[in-house]
């Protein structure tokens, strides 16, 4: 939590805009503050009579529009229209208001109020929820048939990119592909896409819509899909074939080789091309997230054509075949890339690799020729997306032969600029949230705040100033966060602020660790933020699991440590760069190796470096889990725009990086008691 200081000083600011009496703010603000933390805990309960008690205790208080949102939302199936409507007033601009009319709009689409939807709608500002969109899609069917089409394409991207079943993206859906705006092959394509993330309810919903009689087959397939497709015998009707289909995907979500056997002794046969491609790229994305790239490659050149495959089958084909290496390595990276969508070109990881693609096959530039068109590609594509500001846009930037250097802060925020954010109300009532522990709340208001509120967002100056207040007042993940949504302006203190310096840089130089790898380590671990707690139990800065602090305590010798010690900030320090320093002298001093250690645990990357010897960009790019994945590049990247801040001197991401293999004969075993 912030201090009581802090707290203190939101409440003097929140006065500034909201109905307070400042005897009231005073003398309740303390025990109204105790009221909402509990109308929270009893919100989280479901507990309807307690909130409905409650609430008037803490009218007029900071954050009145939470605890009167608690108490609504509990009781909305209940509410009634004219209910619903006197909050949107009382608590007008607000994200509270908002919110409740977002889960009015899915309430009434679930009742099929379209009348009543439509009314609501135009007013609703975030519009960042799919099956809210969905209804409101298949609203605009109702009301005109006649522009199926043009709704079509986003019903389709919206029901696709939804993981879990939903009802508004599914009735939609199934509203157009009745009237044959989207095709039963759309539903096929999102019953393989659920079947693929383990999403059985997604899938049975989609085949419902279409052949509601398979829908037995779908859970039967889903309970033990080799012994499905070891009983079936023949494939005759496009439903069969589709079934056995998803039989095949789910089987190689576990056993990529069992699947691959029935697709080459049985039902590989009986399907179309588009049926196999689709099943061989499942096959092969499976094997490349084992890292079996040979055998993954193999299978990936069984489809006869990129473009029926999804781009994360493609993302997995390109990385299979970067880590494989070989004569045909850039051909089928090319290949790969170029299937994918428009979209998915462009993220800077897949515009990089296409780049080295191209100059790996580009002529040599001779001295004062014209580039050649591969060349020419290759170099538009990397200074399309080369900056300070990400992992591949670092590369990118080195690949252009340039050095990592902080560009100059923007100009200083004015002081009415600095004003305007310290009295927003949303941003105070934000932070008002996270000083009382109601982080959860807090995030979820001062990020409606700076990007829903109005359309588009915030300006950028208005967001360095919002990021400004959330710095000053040591909320440092709405620092960061925030000041990274600008897109010109780049403000390096902001985005890599250095909190508690004296004690992380001295710790850090006593053991030998790159402070700016320790920084770069908390900073996506916390966002330094001290009371952190991760899903998995991790606590505090550098987000120590109780059993690794344990162990670590032990190895260093750090007596009478306690459990609870590791929330103390100087001691969770002391363990965290530890832990670090030991998986870093383990994995031979890779940052990449010891990052991923750090993040998964020492076993997972002692297995994942077995192999060539690689790039550590391709190492990583091809590491099995999205979550290390991400971190190790982002830890990396950090790592190099602190070193830039620290130093200020040029920096290379590359030289961090260097090559991952295994373990050298001449290395020590490993460390086998590091947790």
């Amino acid at each position: 939590m912030l201090s009581k200081f802090v707290v203190t000083a939101l409440i003097s600011g929140l006065s500034s805009f909201l109905i307070l009496q400042p005897t009231w703010a005073q003398s309740n603000a303390a025990r109204a503050d105790d009221v909402v933390v509990e109308m929270n805990q009893a919100f989280k309960r479901g507990d309807r009579n307690r909130l409905s008690a409650l609430l008037p205790q803490v009218r007029g208080h900071a954050l009145e529009p939470w605890a009167a949102y608690w108490e609504l939302k509990a009781r909305l199936d209940e509410a009634s229209a004219r209910e619903v409507q006197d909050f949107m007033v009382r608590y007008a601009g607000t994200y509270q208001e908002d919110r409740l009319r977002n889960d009015w709009l899915l309430l009434l689409g679930q009742r099929r109020d379209w009348a009543g939807f439509a009314a609501e709608y135009p007013r609703y500002r975030m519009g960042d929820d799919r099956d809210v969109r969905c209804y409101a899609l298949l609203v605009e069917h109702l009301k005109n048939p006649g522009v199926d089409a043009q709704l079509a394409e986003e019903v389709r991207r919206n029901w696709f990119a939804q993981r879990d079943a939903s009802d508004g993206c599914t009735s939609a859906a199934s509203r157009l592909i009745g009237n044959r705006n989207l095709t039963t092959q759309d539903a096929w394509i999102k019953a393989r896409l659920a079947t693929e993330a383990n999403r059985p309810r997604a899938a049975r919903e989609a085949v419902e819509i279409i052949e509601p009689e398979a829908v037995g087959l779908v859970t039967e397939l889903t309970a033990s899909p080799a012994r499905f497709l070891t009983t079936k015998v023949i494939a005759i009707s496009r439903v069969r074939k589709e079934i056995i289909v998803l039989a095949l995907v789910k089987l190689a979500s576990s056993d990529a080789e069992g699947a691959a056997r029935f697709m080459q002794d049985k039902w590989g046969m009986q399907l179309n091309e588009e049926e196999r491609n689709w099943v061989w790229g499942s096959i092969g994305r499976q094997a490349a997230t084992r890292l079996a790239s040979e055998d993954s490659v193999g299978y990936f050149a069984r489809v006869s054509r990129n473009t029926d495959l999804s781009d994360d089958m493609l993302g997995w084909k390109v990385r299979a075949a970067l880590r494989a290496g070989g004569p045909q390595r850039w051909s089928q990276v090319l290949a790969g890339i170029n299937a994918m969508s428009e979209g998915a070109r462009k993220e800077p990881v897949w515009a990089y690799w296409k780049a080295r693609a191209l100059l790996s096959n580009a002529p040599p530039l001779a001295p004062g020729a014209m580039p050649s068109p591969q060349r020419a590609e290759a170099l538009a594509l990397l200074q399309s997306i080369a900056s300070v500001r990400g992992f591949y846009e670092q590369l990118a930037l080195e690949e252009l032969g340039q050095k990592i250097t902080l560009p100059a802060r923007p100009p200083a925020l004015t002081a009415e600029e600095k004003e305007a954010a310290r009295l927003n109300p949303g941003l105070n009532r934000g932070a008002y949230a996270i000083a009382l522990g109601l982080r959860t709340e807090g995030v979820r208001e001062w990020n409606y705040s700076t990007n829903l509120h109005t359309r588009g967002g915030m300006s950028e100056r208005e967001l360095l100033a919002a990021a400004q207040f959330a710095c000053d007042r040591a909320i440092w993940d709405r620092c960061i966060n925030t000041s990274e949504r600008t897109v010109s302006a780049f403000d390096a203190e902001q985005r890599f602020p250095m909190p508690f310096r004296d004690a992380v840089t001295q710790r850090s130089r006593e053991i030998g660790l790159d402070p700016a790898y320790v920084y770069g380590l908390i900073r996506q671990e916390s966002r330094f933020i001290m009371d952190a707690r991760s899903h998995v139990g991790a606590s505090g800065l550098m987000q120590v699991m109780p059993a690794t602090a344990r162990e670590t305590a032990r190895y260093i010798g750090l007596t009478g440590f306690t459990p609870d010690q590791i929330n103390d900030r100087d001691t969770n320090i002391v363990i965290g760069t530890a832990y670090l320093k030991r998986a870093l002298d383990d994995f031979g001093g890779s940052m990449p190796l010891a990052a991923a250690a750090y993040n998964a645990g020492p076993g997972r990357p002692r297995a994942w470096r077995n192999g060539p010897v690689i790039e550590a960009a391709i190492w990583a790019e091809n590491v099995p889990f999205s979550e290390t994945r991400d971190y190790v590049k982002k830890v990396l990247s950090n790592t190099t725009n602190y070193a830039a801040l620290l130093s200020g001197q040029p920096q290379s991401l590359k030289a961090r990086l260097g090559t991952v293999g295994p373990r050298e004969a001449s290395a020590p075993p490993p460390d086998e008691k590091m947790p």
